[in-house]
Order: C-alpha cells, then structure tokens, then sequence
C-alpha cells in the first residue's frame, strides 16, 4: 500500500491548488538561478518528496550543470521515483538522499547552499519548530542564499509571523505569493547577514500527528486551500 506522501503527491492534478503552488515554487527557483553568477550552485531540499519542485526546473534550465544538489527525504517510493528522473533527466550533480531530513547531519557535505528548499513543512510541524527552524537557516546558507518555503494562511493566518521571523533571522523578503483560488502561499527569502557555523547535531522539527497538523486545519470548509500537507 503506498505510504501517506505517496498518496498526497497525487494530488498534483493539473488544475489543482497543489499544482498551481508547485508552479509557484517553481517561479521563484527559476527566478533564482537567473540571477546567479557563473559558477558552482548548491542547493539543497527538504522533505523534499519526489523533487519535482527543482527537477522540474533543471530539466530544461540552461544553468542545470552548474547545479550541485541534494535532495533529502524519507519516503523509499518517492526517493525511488526521485532517483528515476533524475536519471532520465541526466542530471550528475543532482543526488537523491534517502533519510531524515529534519536532522542536520543528513545535510553534512552539501551545506553552505545558495539556495535551501523548505517546501510543505511548515504546514506539518508546530509554531515554535518553524520558529527555531527559521534561526537555524543561517547555518546552512551561503553569503547571499535564497531559502524558498510554502505555507498554508488557514486561520489563524501564521504567514505574517513567519515572514517576520525570517527578518528577525537575518533574511529579507524576495517573494509572497498568494496562490490564486486557494489558501496556499510561497515565500522566498534571502539571506542578509553572515552565514553561521553549521552544527551537525541539531534536530530541526518534527511532524506533528496528522490529525494536530495545521495542514489539514479546517479542510472541511474550504479542502482547496488547506489540504497543503507536504
């Protein structure tokens, strides 16, 4: 039986709110790797599920051999599946990590990264875990990286705390974007101070039993805009 975020990426139906987020993240990856000078770009995802957030961009962006990426997740299925295209992609700088993303050890060799994917965690775990996540992305970021999240702006909407969170962790706004007909939005960021040392033992969140997470918070009501889950 395919697990719970197995089962959620096929939501990605053309048309669908999920859908639409997916292009909005999208957007602002590829925004991102226009603006970069020559050379090297790391990258690195989070909970990044079957990375059709990033392969989808570097499948025909003219900077895809620069990209230096890891994608980290636990699910085999969608690592598998990740795995598999970025083989027909050809993509030789791009690796597949299956394992837990919310510990930073698993980031160990790919940090600092220009660009950091927080994509569909911040709708899954609590208030104070996006908080102490958002201090700690200074110490996996480069002079000048960019860190793209979503979220959803159920009520009560948390979208404006957290880009003040960001602002207070040394990050100015590059992008909010509210997606049309839903309650999904992405935000991209940039960091503004010196990056911090990494610390490999520091455990950045963990997800909240579904039925506590703010991700299925009034889906009921309006399932369009509140089903973000990943």
């Amino acid at each position: 039986m395919p697990g719970e975020w197995v089962e959620w990426h096929r939501g990605y139906a053309e048309g669908q709110p999920l859908t639409r987020r997916l292009r909005a993240v999208q957007r602002s990856i590829r925004t991102f790797l226009d603006s970069r000078a020559p050379g090297p770009i790391g990258v690195l995802s989070l909970c990044a599920g079957d990375g059709r957030d990033l392969l989808g961009v570097l499948s025909d962006h003219p900077r895809r051999d620069d990209v230096r990426a890891r994608l980290i997740d636990q699910d085999p299925d969608l690592v598998a599946e990740g795995r598999r295209a970025i083989a027909r992609i050809g993509l030789e700088g791009v690796e597949f990590v299956e394992g837990d993303a919310a510990s930073a050890r698993t980031c160990s060799g790919a940090v600092p990264a220009d660009l950091v994917l927080a994509c569909g965690i911040f709708g899954n775990v609590s208030d104070g875990n996006i908080h102490d996540f958002i201090g700690h992305l200074p110490e996996l970021c480069a002079p000048g990286a960019h860190v793209i999240w979503t979220r959803s702006r159920v009520a009560p909407d948390l979208t404006p705390t957290i880009r003040r969170w960001f602002q207070e962790s040394g990050f100015a706004e590059e992008s909010f974007t509210e997606i049309p007909e839903s309650l999904m939005s992405v935000g991209a960021h940039r960091l503004v101070v010196a990056p911090r040392e990494f610390r490999p033992d520091v455990h950045f969140f963990t997800f909240l039993p579904p039925q506590d997470r703010p991700s299925r918070r009034g889906a009921a009501g309006h399932s369009a805009g509140t089903a973000e889950g990943r």
